[in-house]
């Protein structure tokens, strides 16, 4: 916020009559002494004046939604979202027919929570409202106003106030939030699957998301979207081993909270609409069960990638509620991952095909049980020792349909 791009872009909106305050996130942010990332900006300058102004600065202007009064800054390869002051003339759900004020108080009524509502100067005042600062200091996260029209504006709030919770808040959670919650979760199925996968993802990735995920499952919030993401045994002990590792992967959190069944794991995939690698990774956490945690990680590297396997491990360990005994593999598989090179099998098609066996089908069948031979050694076997298991096998044939 105190950026030389900042500064120049504030400065360019606090001239002659208008005025301009960070709010929002970054507000939030500053004040709790977390990293801010984006910076969002309100001002009083309707946003044909906005652009006007940023422009005589030199600041490029893209007008992201004037009929909304958004603009959005572009400097130094930043971005600024500038937003005119607002109040909801009519709301139709998530939309609602606004007009532009310079009074800054409807224009916090109209955001979520107390937490975002906040303003503040260039020069560090703040301007709270509704009392967003003592409740980020007492990890209350509240709606503005009543929560049932907040939601009823639009539904995401509903997971949104759980998100924030998991990250900014404390249980007990609010009380009326929690009755607005319960009596409008009926309408989650309405929302988008990215809306929804942004606010799921997003609450998994907070440190510990294990006390709202269970708040969610007792005020029965998930069930319209994810009747089948109740494994919270698995979920604790995925954190409590991520924790020990340094890291923290949501989609693997997800996983651990979704039955081990391939189906269902599609279906989620489907109705959050994640991506094809988001959705490939929640299949193949599906179809590998009773992984050994300690005898074939060489293996698992050459089939599934190191990171697949750590993944798995992961898992495994989660799911047999032994993640003890799990972290020593899963440090050593964590050192091996940035060094492990993928063994390349030292034969091709050829070579078979040189010992007299016509191409086709065969070729591969033959291939494969002398990678099988080879990888069960370790990958230690060479070119010549594979050549001669080949020759064995081809004399013998024992392949698998040699006819």
């Amino acid at each position: 916020m105190k950026h030389p791009a900042t500064r120049r872009v504030m400065a360019a909106l606090n001239h002659g009559e208008w005025q301009a305050r960070f709010v929002g996130g970054c507000v939030r942010d500053a004040l709790a002494g977390r990293p801010v990332t984006d910076i969002d900006i309100a001002t009083t300058a309707p946003p044909e004046e906005g652009c006007r102004l940023l422009e005589a600065a030199g600041i490029h202007v893209i007008p992201t939604g004037l009929k909304h009064g958004t603009i959005t800054a572009v400097l130094e390869g930043e971005n600024f979202e500038i937003t005119t002051l607002r109040h909801d003339v009519e709301t139709y759900g998530r939309h609602a027919r606004v007009a532009f004020t310079d009074d800054w108080k409807p224009d916090a009524a109209r955001r979520d929570f107390t937490i975002n509502a906040m303003f503040c100067d260039e020069d560090g005042t703040l301007y709270d409202p509704f009392g967003g600062l003592a409740d980020l200091a007492a990890g209350r996260v509240r709606f503005v106003g009543s929560a049932r029209q907040r939601i009823h504006e639009d539904v995401l709030r509903l997971l949104r106030y759980f998100r924030f919770t998991a990250h900014y808040g404390h249980l007990p959670a609010d009380g009326e939030a929690l009755a607005a919650c319960r009596e409008m979760a009926h309408q989650l199925p309405r929302l988008s699957g990215e809306r929804v996968r942004k606010e799921i993802l997003r609450l998994l990735e907070a440190p510990d998301p294990l006390p709202v995920w269970r708040l969610m499952l007792a005020e029965g919030v998930l069930l319209p979207l994810l009747p089948d993401a109740i494994n919270v045994q698995a979920l604790e002990n995925l954190v409590a081993l991520e924790k020990a590792l340094g890291r923290c992967d949501p989609l693997l959190r997800l996983a651990a909270l979704l039955p081990q069944d391939e189906e269902k794991m599609a279906a989620v995939a489907g109705r959050l609409r994640l991506s094809n690698e988001e959705s490939a990774r929640l299949r193949r956490f599906s179809r590998h069960k009773g992984r050994r945690m300690a005898s074939r990680w060489r293996q698992d590297f050459y089939d599934l990638t190191p990171e697949g396997t750590r993944d798995l491990f992961l898992l495994a360990a989660a799911r047999r509620i032994r993640p003890r005994e799990a972290l020593p593999v899963l440090r050593h598989i964590q050192r091996q991952t940035g060094t492990w090179k993928r063994p390349v099998f030292p034969l091709k098609g050829k070579d078979v095909m040189d010992l007299g066996l016509p191409s086709g089908p065969r070729i591969g069948r033959v291939l494969a049980r002398v990678e099988a031979w080879w990888r069960i050694r370790g990958f230690r076997p060479g070119r010549l020792a594979c050549l001669v298991q080949l020759r064995q096998m081809v004399r013998g044939k024992t392949w698998k349909g040699k006819k």
